[in-house]
């Protein structure tokens, strides 16, 4: 019977989804998480009388045919890039982007990734670095005698030394942007490399025509949708039941044709 393994696509299907739905619930409350989706394809079809085909000599066309699917696969786990929630810290090393864009953060390896993740500290040296001390490009570094620190919105990072009035600049962030930002590819840590299906990455300073601007003292919060979320996980609990039910009920059946005497 072909709705035994059709119904077992179905179940292997939907135990992928509730793993994604389940991923974006666990970080509900991580900085610039961006929500995950599921999308699936039918598969390949049985043509027990195809359609387009004659049946007769006269050339009467079959209008339908008979095609018999054969059950469903994951196709995608699309990554939506919607903008979160701006969470004020007050915190000056905290960045949040109003719009499009990432920081870009130099790894240990020399490979430039991007985050949307502005928690940003000062390493010993000063330079503005992640929570895992991997530097924001370009290195920016603040004076030990700065009594205070104004990022704005265009990223510049203006400082007050001790003794002085006037702020100094001492550096300038520049954000990124891709034509697909679903191809970046995830690693952990709230991080992203660039892939061929991102498209390179094009930089500017942030506020130039389609970058968005940076907010200091904010954070961007996770963009999953509690509700939403927990919708999906019943409906997808119940597609789950449902494909069991399918698998139970060719089983009886099975078993009635092996009764038979």
């Amino acid at each position: 019977m072909r709705s035994l393994s059709i119904g077992a696509t179905g179940m292997l299907a939907q135990q992928r989804n509730v793993e994604v739905i389940s991923n974006n619930l666990a970080n509900m409350n991580t900085t610039g998480f961006m929500r995950r989706r599921t999308e699936f394809h039918d598969l390949l079809y049985q043509n027990l009388r195809r359609v387009g085909s004659t049946s007769s000599d006269a050339g009467n066309v079959v209008p339908t045919g008979v095609q018999l699917g054969l059950g469903v696969k994951l196709a995608a786990v699309y990554r939506i890039h919607e903008q979160g929630n701006l969470n004020p810290t007050d915190n000056a090393f905290d960045l949040a982007i109003q719009g499009q864009g990432f920081f870009q953060i130099e790894m240990p390896n020399g490979d430039t990734a991007y985050t949307r993740d502005g928690t940003f500290q000062l390493n010993a040296d000063g330079e503005i670095v992640t929570h895992d001390g991997y530097p924001v490009q370009p290195n920016i570094t603040v004076p030990n005698n700065a009594i205070d620190v104004v990022i704005n919105t265009s990223g510049e990072v203006l400082v007050k030394l001790d003794g002085q009035v006037n702020y100094s600049n001492v550096g300038q962030i520049q954000t990124a942007i891709f034509p697909n930002d679903a191809g970046l590819e995830a690693i952990g840590s709230n991080l992203y490399l660039e892939t061929p299906a991102s498209g390179t990455a094009s930089t500017s300073t942030p506020g130039s025509t389609g970058y968005g601007t940076v907010l200091q003292g904010f954070l961007e919060t996770s963009n999953v949708n509690a509700v939403e979320e927990i919708s999906n996980l019943i409906s997808a609990q119940r597609a789950y039941e449902m494909n069991s039910k399918v698998i139970q009920t060719s089983d009886d059946m099975m078993a009635s044709l092996t009764s038979m005497r």
